[in-house]
């Protein structure tokens, strides 16, 4: 049994030994940006992080090094943010996941919880499967959770109660509920999110304060430890599932030499 999940926390037999075994990696993206007062600006990244190690454990995969930084200039008129161009993302993210092709890694599950890297991140998936042989398959987390819990947690705001359940998951104590202050106008912050989340139209903006004068909006303080844990094991729980589906058929269509194996969690 594996000590960890995490590549960089692993030796080189262990990862070796593993990559044989079921040659899975689990890449997590997100971004350092503000979130309000009460959350941190690696709100994101420990988001995909806390998902990607559940993810993990039930696909029996590895969760390798990703992050923290992603494309995020709509943040930057607040401080606390860190943005990529969308070339030095793509690369750092190819160039990562290549390493790991290198070394036998065969199917690769690009799991995202921040908007702005969706366009870069798709032509790096497609690389990564045509010039490294990788099976790539990219899921935007943050679309799972409100998927599903959206109209439990007052939808996907920026944050907002996802966001704040998302990192009380993986790092409680840099939730600061007490300190939550002067969020914007939820039905603007929602009216503009719904702007620029349709498949068709997508318009750029110039910066958050188009969608969030204070750089927030959303109702956290309702979260709670023991439901952060409820909802990020049931996004797990669908990810791991669907994952495992589509890379099967994946497989049929693109004759995969290797089989993915769900593994069921011990509760």
């Amino acid at each position: 049994m594996l000590p960890s999940r995490y590549f960089i926390e692993l030796t080189q037999p262990e990862i070796a030994v593993q990559l044989k075994k079921n040659p899975l990696v689990i890449l997590p993206q997100g971004s350092v940006e503000q979130h309000g007062p009460h959350l941190p600006t690696g709100t994101d990244i420990f988001a995909s992080n806390a998902i990607a190690h559940a993810v993990a454990e039930r696909m029996d995969g590895l969760v390798l090094p990703g992050g923290p930084l992603g494309v995020t200039p709509l943040h930057m008129p607040f401080e606390g943010t860190i943005t990529l161009t969308p070339d030095t993302y793509m690369r750092l993210v190819t160039e990562t996941c290549a390493s790991t092709a290198q070394h036998g890694a065969k199917y690769l599950l690009i799991l995202n919880w921040h908007e702005l890297n969706i366009p870069p991140l798709g032509v790096a998936a497609d690389l990564l499967h045509r010039e490294h042989g990788m099976t790539v398959l990219t899921v935007q987390a943050c679309f799972v959770a409100e998927d599903m819990f959206g109209k439990e947690c007052g939808g996907l705001t920026h944050g907002g109660e996802i966001e704040a359940l998302a990192v009380l998951a993986y790092r409680p104590d840099l939730v600061h509920l007490d300190r939550i202050d002067n969020s914007s106008d939820h039905s603007h912050g929602e009216k503009m999110d719904a702007l620029r989340r349709t498949r068709s139209y997508q318009p750029v903006l110039s910066d958050v304060r188009s969608i969030a004068p204070t750089g927030w909006y959303g109702a956290p303080e309702h979260a709670t430890v023991e439901k952060a844990h409820r909802i990020i094991n049931a996004v797990a729980d669908s990810i791991a599932t669907q994952s495992a589906e589509i890379f099967k058929q994946l497989d049929k269509i693109q004759g995969g030499v290797a089989e993915l194996k769900q593994v069921s969690k011990a509760r």
